[in-house]
């Protein structure tokens, strides 16, 4: 099959993405680009093909290169299938008039509004299919937990010394950062984020593992972290790693105000699909109880659906019998914030 002069170009220009063979319009095909890097995944691709005889071609990179490549690609992208990892990106995405607003009543039914686009007249541009929380960890020998309850206590002068982070500007912490934004405003959200940096115990860097075991090791005594990396940790068959877990413990902050920060990871049509109903197919199927058991359980993911139980022991350990309060934001506002967070963030020196 050969590409369009167009596609070649765009492929040879994003070195971020894998190789792989793209199909164009086919019954029964589909071409998704997903920012999705879990291997457990691959249960919901061949899950969906053997029910409904549709196949997927997937192609592999993160969000901001998925977005720049459907640009480039315009209306001779092959992409039917858009799955995002970050609920701004999903946001920006809308914004930049890349996904196909679609109509489905099963997903506009079982997905709460907080996880979804705002409705328009032409339908939904977007759905979250699952969400993980942004948590606080923190060694038990060297902070007490009341200390800790709030993402403002973070801020305090007494964590001087103590606080990990990954970079400011990575995505999930533009989430968070924005959804602060909107709940105290740009001065305070400015201070608090003055004293993120005045806590430091040493530069940003690395991924949210990474500052769970540095918390662990006592390089940091608290870090901000997804719930699902310390699920992995937790359910590891590796010793090592479950001694990490063991030394932790975990905390959703604001459970008396208004709730711990979720991100979400989506999907939508893309604009220029050339298989749209089967695209739509694809996303009812994330929708099924099947699927959203796989995301709790496959990836230690917080499922979306209303309803759905699920049997994973390590989000059941973090939360117990009474779950926890989560804020309901709109995803908009966290997205429109994102600007002015990080020229606050260069303003304050939070690398």
């Amino acid at each position: 099959m050969k590409f369009s002069k167009l596609l070649l170009a765009s492929l040879l220009s994003m070195g971020t993405f894998a190789s792989a063979p793209v199909a164009w319009a086919q019954s029964n095909v589909i071409n998704v680009y997903s920012a999705r890097h879990y291997p457990s995944d691959d249960i919901l691709y061949s899950g969906f093909t053997q029910k409904t005889g549709i196949k997927i071609q997937r192609v592999d990179s993160d969000d901001a290169g998925i977005l720049n490549r459907l640009k480039v690609e315009g209306s001779s992208s092959p992409a039917d299938v858009i799955l995002l990892v970050d609920a701004a990106r999903l946001w920006k995405a809308e914004s930049d008039g890349l996904f196909l607003p679609i109509q489905s009543k099963l997903l506009a039914d079982s997905i709460p509004d907080q996880f979804h686009s705002e409705k328009k007249p032409e339908g939904y541009t977007w759905f979250g299919f699952s969400n993980r929380a942004r948590v606080v960890v923190y060694n038990k020998t060297m902070v007490q937990a009341q200390d800790l309850d709030t993402y403002e206590k973070l801020a305090d002068p007494k964590l001087k010394g103590k606080l990990c982070t990954r970079s400011g500007s990575h995505p999930y912490n533009l989430s968070l950062f924005g959804s602060m934004y909107e709940h105290i405003g740009p001065e305070k959200t400015e201070n608090w984020l003055k004293g993120l940096v005045a806590n430091m115990a040493r530069d940003p860097k690395g991924g949210d593992t990474d500052q769970i075991k540095a918390v662990a090791s006592g390089e940091c005594g608290v870090a901000i972290t997804n719930t699902y990396y310390f699920a992995r940790l937790m359910r590891s068959s590796n010793p090592q790693e479950k001694a990490i877990a063991e030394k932790v413990a975990v905390i959703f902050p604001n459970q008396n105000s208004w709730g711990t920060h979720l991100n979400i990871a989506g999907g939508a049509v893309a604009k220029h699909s050339k298989n749209s109903k089967q695209a739509i197919a694809f996303l009812e199927y994330l929708a099924t109880p099947e699927a959203q058991n796989h995301f709790a359980n496959g990836n230690n993911e917080w499922p979306t659906v209303k309803g759905v139980s699920f049997d994973n022991p390590a989000l059941k350990a973090m939360v117990g019998n009474n779950g926890f309060k989560s804020e309901t934001i709109a995803v908009n506002k966290v997205g429109m914030n994102q600007t002015k967070v990080q020229q606050i963030l260069d303003r304050v020196g939070y690398k």
